[in-house]
């Protein structure tokens, strides 16, 4: 899916890659828009689907570190599609406009900055990065080439998201937000195990590809199969769940930089190997004169996951997520709240659009950079059991 240390350097300077970096094919309102995918596991077959459903666009090529995962792609794709287990040959071709990066997010960085060198527009999954020195460059690279990048915080393209933003703080009636806070509990996706029988890894599997510049370490299929639960691979619950909401309260209050972040929790039940907390509460402080809360955990199993980030106003409160709002008028009851249903987001929609039309995307490169900012400050405060605050060289 990716090459090692070493060969990275001979990528960037082929001539092959280097011709292909300067190749931008002017594409109409109605033309058709060639991609390509790098990463075709459970979140890359979603974004395929999503795809798919976008008019006119076409499957050239898919990418995978396991065979299987490829064969399962073109399934998903077309049946002429190409298919590859070095992503370099991918970004290769001439005849892609666009490529999805649904990898680890340890990869996110290098193959977003190495896709934007190669002329491919990009959409990327959430976090935008993976540790906070990956930020400005990759900024910088999508800045430098002039390509279109899409983080997958999709809450950006989700109508009622749009609606209450407008009906509520672009009006004023929110009045002063001074504390939001954010919960995330019972996500199943933090509790993977290994399939039996994957004790050996597959012979189609490339495992050095999947860590990337990550020190080598021998199969560990926990690490495979439950890879959000590990900091180096996935950042946890916070830059997983956290990101999402996170970017909303940005978006909302037109805030960027946290001051600082503290953060609290451990691994209270799931004794996996896992490295991140199983439970956390973060606190995240703005100049703004505000403060932003996380909490998530994986131990409560009562129900469905639930998920809601609360502005608290002087106007008045906000409850609002994926299925919908709640808006409380201060000094008001229950029977004056304003609600707004539930919608589906067109994030991918979005993308397509914007690799015809060159407008910016929904979800920029600069946004992508401080969402994923005021996660990594929380997984450091954690890690370190301190306050960790902004600086210098993080600002882009």
């Amino acid at each position: 899916m990716q090459p090692t240390n070493g060969s990275r350097r001979t990528f960037i300077a082929s001539s092959s890659v280097l011709a292909a970096a300067s190749y931008s094919r002017a594409i109409g309102a109605n033309d058709r828009v060639r991609i390509g995918i790098i990463g075709c596991g459970g979140r890359g077959s979603f974004l395929m689907s999503e795809a798919s459903k976008c008019p006119n666009v076409e499957w050239v090529a898919v990418c995978d570190a396991w065979d299987q995962r490829r064969e399962e792609a073109v399934a998903k794709s077309a049946p002429n599609v190409h298919k590859y287990a070095d992503y370099r040959a991918l970004l290769d071709r001439k005849d892609i406009d666009g490529v999805i990066i649904a990898t680890w997010d340890n990869n996110h960085s290098r193959l977003s900055i190495d896709a934007c060198k190669a002329g491919k527009d990009v959409y990327v999954e959430k976090p935008m990065t993976s540790r906070p020195e990956q930020g400005p460059p990759m900024v910088k690279a999508v800045r430098d080439t002039g390509r279109i990048l899409q983080t997958g915080v999709q809450q950006r393209s989700t109508p009622h998201f749009a609606e209450a933003k407008e009906r509520f703080f672009t009006s004023g009636r929110i009045g002063r937000v001074h504390m939001v806070r954010t919960v995330w509990n019972n996500n199943g996706g933090y509790r993977f195990t290994p399939p039996p029988g994957m004790e050996q890894k597959p012979a189609g599997l490339n495992w050095e590809a999947c860590l990337g510049s990550l020190p080598k370490i021998a199969w560990d299929p926990w690490r495979y199969f439950n890879h959000f639960s590990y900091m180096e691979l996935c950042c946890g619950q916070v830059g997983g769940l956290f990101v999402h909401m996170v970017d909303v309260v940005q978006w909302f209050l037109g805030i960027t930089k946290p001051s600082k972040v503290t953060a609290l929790g451990g691994i209270y039940e799931f004794n996996d190997g896992r490295d991140t907390p199983d439970n956390v509460n973060l606190i995240a402080e703005y100049p703004e004169k505000m403060t932003v809360s996380f909490e998530a955990t994986v131990t409560d199993r009562v129900g469905p996951e639930s998920a809601d980030i609360v502005f608290f106003g002087s106007g008045g409160r906000l409850h609002i997520f994926r299925s919908g709002y709640r808006f409380l008028p201060a000094g008001g009851t229950l029977k004056d709240a304003i609600l707004g249903a539930g919608t589906r987001d067109t994030h991918m929609q979005n993308w397509i659009d914007c690799i015809r039309s060159r407008n910016q995307p929904n979800a920029t490169a600069d946004q992508g950079h401080y969402g994923a900012m005021a996660c990594h400050m929380g997984n450091q405060a954690w890690q370190q059991s301190s306050v960790v605050t902004w600086r210098e060289e993080w600002n882009i």
